[in-house]
């Protein structure tokens, strides 16, 4: 999960928590400057053969604990962690080290020049984890409040150039890349936000647009998804979609379906039902999918 260094999402930590799953599936946040990962270089004054062993006697002990108290979940999980960010330590240094890329790749990606610079870095370490087998991605843009995010209340113009324009090359340079490395067609990159902006403004001297859930855009590229496809128009003014619409259980259930997955029977039993992030009424949008 890599942040905006401007602020993170309303709600913070649930956005990528493990939900239903066990804790060890959450997401691993990534600073937005500096290190991207704290702690992830292991004391100097330790070998890592050393801090094996430490974690082996640990491994040990805790499952002793755990033998003797089943259903331990929440311990299990925290065994499977110390393991991972051991493995980390080992792996991802190399990872997110973009000044491993040539001069030419960084500047596709508009690293070393503003406004593309941060977005940039983020979607080229995004490339370089998806070549490491990192099986979840996602990159915010925007943070804080209104003008700060793509939250466009002031001035839509003004908001949206702004934002635009730090995302647009390294969006292209990131497709481009997937696609010439042959990995475009075994990774869905999905581009998207919970609501649009209304099609008028909010006043005569306020040019900027409200929320507007009713009719809005995402894409979706790579993956098993049918390119140059359009789907479903909204209503003459654009304020509500009027032909083909699609729900988020929709989305999602299409999303589910290109990672191989039957939204219908990837279900939770919690507190007397069964959970779906598609609810009783998601459905695959087979139209955009090749």
């Amino acid at each position: 999960v890599m942040m905006d260094k401007r602020g993170g999402p309303i709600s913070g930590q649930p956005n990528w928590g493990s939900g239903f799953m066990p804790s060890t599936f959450a997401g691993t946040l990534f600073r937005p400057t500096g290190n991207p990962i704290l702690d992830l270089k292991g004391p100097d004054h330790i070998s890592r053969d050393v801090q094996r062993e430490q974690l082996d006697l640990l491994a040990q002990l805790n499952q002793k604990h755990l033998d003797a108290r089943p259903g331990g979940a929440e311990l299990a999980s925290r065994m499977k962690t110390y393991e991972l960010a051991y493995r980390m330590q080992a792996q991802a240094p190399e990872a997110v080290d973009v000044s491993q890329e040539s001069k030419h790749v960084q500047e596709t990606y508009g690293i070393g020049k503003q406004p593309t610079d941060e977005y940039g870095r983020n979607c080229l370490i995004a490339r370089r984890l998806v070549e490491r087998g990192v099986r979840f991605i996602q990159l915010y843009s925007g943070g804080g409040h209104l003008e700060e995010t793509w939250d466009a209340h002031e001035s839509i113009e003004k908001n949206h150039g702004r934002h635009g324009a730090e995302v647009d090359q390294p969006i292209a340079a990131l497709l481009t890349d997937l696609e010439e490395r042959g990995l475009l067609d075994e990774t869905l990159v999905v581009w998207g936000g919970e609501f649009g902006r209304m099609p008028f403004s909010e006043g005569q001297n306020a040019p900027g647009r409200n929320h507007n859930p009713y009719g809005f855009s995402m894409w979706l590229a790579g993956g098993g998804v049918k390119g140059g496809t359009k789907y479903g128009e909204t209503d003459e003014i654009g304020f509500e979609a009027a032909t083909d619409r699609v729900h988020l259980h929709d989305i999602h259930a299409t999303i589910l379906h290109l990672m191989g997955l039957d939204h219908e029977l990837l279900t939770y039993f919690h507190q007397g039902r069964n959970e779906s992030l598609t609810d009783v009424g998601g459905r695959v949008v087979r139209d955009v999918i090749a």
